[in-house]
């Protein structure tokens, strides 16, 4: 069954409950300075941005099967850049 969305806005409506848990997961493990939103920042920038015919259950699974520290070096990064 393909999907379809309207707006990013959906899309990101239909993957936040894979977001909310990988933030979950992240925050268990110390991480308490990650937010769904940097993870949603992260796929979008540097693994969905070049994909062709992704698929919701893909998209879910990258979330979830991601591995924290990528995405944590990701946001410490943005955020050394931010401090400079």
């Amino acid at each position: 069954m393909d999907e379809k969305f309207s707006s990013i806005e959906e899309l990101y409506a239909r993957l936040l409950p894979a977001l909310k848990s990988k933030e979950n997961e992240l925050h268990k493990n110390h991480m308490i300075y990650i937010t769904e939103k940097d993870i949603w920042n992260y796929f979008r920038e540097n693994k969905w941005n070049r994909g062709v015919n992704l698929t919701l259950f893909d998209m879910v699974d990258d979330i979830l099967n991601t591995d924290n520290d990528v995405i944590d070096e990701y946001v410490r990064d943005l955020k050394r850049k931010d401090y400079y």
